[in-house]
């Protein structure tokens, strides 16, 4: 069964409040949207990941796993200081399996990569999680030897978020020598976040063909829905702000044209994603 591996939900926000500091309001994207718009491609499991604006309230997250009745999991953002054991148990039964780490959105924590790995890692492996980074790429290849001793697997968001790097440079090099190592996956999700159109639907070439090269078993596709809008237009809070006008469609079709591999593709759509999430 074909898996999106990466997607975020958000509610009304008389029912679900975003946090203060965000950056705009995020316009409702229920999961009855993404199911419609995801059917014609067969797509049915769903990796929900939980946005910044959201801050550590996960309820809409769990909720909408609950909804998809064994068809999601859920990447969640917790405080590590004030998370109870009972409730870590409670988010691993309605199918959490992994913590999120943003470096990347303009409302992330501004403490080092390192600080806030180690305060989670401890619950990642207690609870048998895999812990998932979105940082740009400068960001992952300073801290290679970091997440190369991780003692659980790690997921790299969005391509290694190599904007403005080519897979032949130093930075890059440190980021496929991570991809090599048997506990380090990443999403091939949101081609529009590392290239200079916004509205990318095409994985780019080389970096592409570099990454399937080195880890064809550990990389999963997601669509990023509902394709928040460019942080450079983040500038008011109180802003509702469109999403980016594209095509469900457009961004499996293209994934599969450019992956070239019928087979290939399908294990990232479906097979890889099922042994990182623990779907049947």
């Amino acid at each position: 069964m074909r898996c999106d591996s990466h997607v975020h939900i958000v509610g009304p926000l008389d029912r679900y409040p975003q946090v203060s500091e965000r950056t705009y309001t995020a316009d409702i994207a229920s999961l009855r949207q993404l199911e419609s718009v995801s059917a014609t491609r067969a797509v049915r499991r769903f990796v929900i990941v939980q946005p910044s604006f959201y801050g550590t309230d996960n309820s809409l997250l769990l909720e909408s796993l609950d909804a998809l009745a064994g068809r999601g999991r859920g990447v969640a953002v917790v405080n590590p200081e004030a998370t109870a054991a009972r409730t870590l148990s409670a988010y691993a039964g309605q199918g959490i399996r992994g913590l999120r780490l943003n470096l990347y959105s303009p409302l992330r924590d501004k403490a080092p990569l390192a600080d806030r790995f180690e305060a989670v890692a401890g619950i990642a492996q207690e609870m048998n999680w895999h812990i998932e980074v979105i940082a740009p790429l400068k960001i992952l290849a300073e801290n290679a030897m970091l997440l190369s001793r991780a003692r659980v697997p790690v997921v790299i968001d969005h391509y290694g978020v190599f904007l403005g790097y080519g897979p032949e440079q130093a930075e890059s090099r440190a980021l496929l020598e991570l991809l090599a190592l048997p506990h380090v996956w990443i999403k091939l999700s949101a081609p529009y976040r590392v290239s200079e159109n916004p509205l990318a639907t095409k994985p780019d070439p080389a970096w592409l063909a570099a990454i399937l090269a080195t880890a064809p078993d550990r990389c999963v596709w997601g669509s990023d829905w509902p394709h928040t809008p460019l942080h450079e237009a983040q500038m008011d809070s109180a802003a509702v702000l469109p999403y980016r006008s594209l095509r469900y469609e457009t961004l499996v079709d293209d994934f599969n044209a450019a992956v070239g591999s019928a087979d290939l593709a399908e294990r990232c759509l479906s097979e890889n994603p099922a042994r990182l999430y623990g779907f049947e």
